[in-house]
């Protein structure tokens, strides 16, 4: 187990962020995850790093926050958490982020106390978040076991065996063994990304067209110019990096105004510590028109009108059906590993660095060497 840590950390600071000699590393960390932090500080350090800065996040006492705080608090941002993200931003770091949340943690707050967070949030980091969507910094979201999440995956086994088993799919679907180097498997499987990205590109389709067994009949046009992008990225440093681990996607933009029909979801979405089950969305010229959940539909509707773009699509997402994650048959209930399971798509702000001109682009090809 240490020796599969030690991989997994190393393969996040050499391929995730690719951290450079003398570069800022900030890892955005649970309370939980010190352990695993701490290897990740390790292996910076390790590869140069100029030094490491934690942000350490507590959802129970979020929790806490949300449901005994006033009202005010939630329309507030800290300037001096604004000012954190954007001064190491701005000085060049790397941004690791574990993403590893009770899947319900927060189902017992209001949920508008959590729209308005999220829209405060959003106000104060749209600069910060912008350079991020624009990979003008190296950044990397990756996830680890915790005990509320091993047992929300694994509810019939004992606790430590429902974090072992956890583990265990973790490494599966991260390519990590015991026999091989797992930067040399990303690779390989960066290749593979890179090739399915290099397919959609040169035959530029003009829409996309989604059905499935439980109703899902969705027409999705493409703009012209758009830009399948997929494994790995480049800074506009030239910095190669990985963004999501595990990843199986290759992803691109659909037309502001040219998604129509309906969408049915076949796995439950993990949102802001709550699921949202047995949803669907009914699309018109690009903008949501009615939607429904058996479970968490006030979750869904405050996500939807978070603000005038929550309400179209800005990313349409393809994975091959015999994905590692789609293989595995298991639910994680946390949207970095269930996106992986199959083709799927996403609400909000669309990557700039999916439509020419944008963004300048480094050849895609350069992804392979």
């Amino acid at each position: 187990m240490k020796n599969l840590l030690k991989k997994y950390a190393r393969l996040v600071i050499k391929t995730g962020v690719h951290l450079q000699s003398d570069q800022l590393l900030v890892i955005n960390a649970p309370l939980e995850c010190a352990d695993f932090t701490r290897l990740l500080a390790q292996e910076a350090y390790t590869a140069g790093a100029h030094d490491v800065i934690v942000n350490w996040k507590d959802e129970k006492l979020a929790k806490l926050r949300y449901t005994m705080g006033q009202d005010g608090i939630f329309s507030e941002f800290p300037e001096w958490r604004r000012l954190f993200y954007m001064d190491y931003a701005q000085q060049g770091a790397a941004f690791i982020s574990i993403y590893a949340e009770d899947p319900e943690i927060f189902k017992e707050v209001a949920p508008d106390r959590l729209a308005m967070s999220q829209r405060a949030a959003g106000a104060a980091l749209i600069e910060y978040r912008q350079r991020m969507m624009n990979n003008e910094n190296a950044w990397c979201v990756v996830s680890i076991p915790t005990v509320a999440w091993a047992r929300k995956v694994f509810p019939d086994v004992s606790v430590g065996a429902s974090v072992k088993k956890l583990w265990q799919e973790i490494f599966k679907v991260v390519r990590i063994d015991k026999s091989s180097d797992p930067v040399e498997n990303w690779k390989k499987h960066v290749g593979f990304l890179a090739k399915a990205a290099d397919f959609m590109n040169a035959h530029q389709f003009v829409s996309l067209h989604y059905c499935n067994s439980v109703g899902t009949n969705l027409t999705i046009e493409l703009p012209k110019g758009h830009i399948w992008a997929g494994g790995a990225e480049y800074t506009t440093n030239k910095v190669l990096f990985v963004a999501n681990m595990p990843t199986e996607e290759v992803y691109s933009v659909p037309k502001r105004d040219g998604v129509n029909g309906t969408v049915v979801g076949t796995k439950p979405f993990s949102y802001n510590g709550n699921l949202i089950e047995g949803f669907q969305l009914t699309f018109k010229d690009g903008v949501v028109i009615d939607y429904k959940a058996d479970k968490g539909q006030d979750i869904l509707g405050q996500l939807i009108k978070t603000d005038e773009g929550s309400c179209r699509l800005g990313e349409v997402a393809l994975v091959p059906y015999d994905s590692p994650i789609s293989q595995s048959g298991t639910l994680f209930f946390n949207t970095l590993f269930d996106e992986n399971a199959s083709c799927h798509l996403a609400l909000g702000k669309a990557y700039p660095t999916c439509l020419a001109g944008l963004v300048p682009m480094i050849p895609l090809y350069m992804k392979i060497l």
